[in-house]
């Protein structure tokens, strides 16, 4: 069973925000209800969080996934019934410290995308800072604009 990106961000909404374990779980249970062998999820959740479908965000005792900004969540068949075989509890994360994790994140990525002259890292994160505005409490436009300026390069 290999979940898109938007399917991992399903079955996190399902719970508010998951640990990675809590993920992983979740996709063997499912794997497991598909009478399927359950890949290792590692590259596809490090995947999705690459690509802003997750985000990873500090909790209060622990790093937490949410869906992110790029995500349009949906639930992989047989994902509904996930709440009653997990022990994992609902969370809700703060939409203010999870904007700033991931502008912090944003801005990062962009000041090294614009540096290193990545055409493609620069198109993708152009795309994603217009999600990212949407998403959460944040304002990207500055390092839109140095997007922008080196992508017209």
């Amino acid at each position: 069973m290999e979940p898109t990106a938007d399917e991992l961000a399903g079955v996190v909404d399902l719970f508010g925000a998951l640990t990675r374990a809590e993920l992983r779980r979740a996709l063997s249970e499912l794997a497991f209800k598909r009478g399927a062998e359950p890949d290792d999820p590692g590259g596809a959740i490090d995947g999705a969080v690459a690509s802003y479908h997750l985000v990873a965000v500090d909790g209060d005792d622990e790093r937490l996934l949410v869906p992110g900004p790029a995500a349009f969540p949906e639930l992989p068949e047989g994902a509904e019934d996930l709440p009653h075989i997990m022990d994992a509890p609902e969370r809700s994360i703060d939409r203010e410290r999870a904007g700033r994790a991931v502008e912090e994140r944003f801005r990062e990525e962009a000041t090294l995308a614009v540096r290193e002259g990545d055409d493609d890292a620069v198109e993708r994160l152009l795309d994603v800072s217009y999600d990212l505005e949407a998403w959460g409490p944040v304002d990207v436009g500055g390092a839109r604009e140095r997007l922008r300026t080196a992508g017209e390069e």
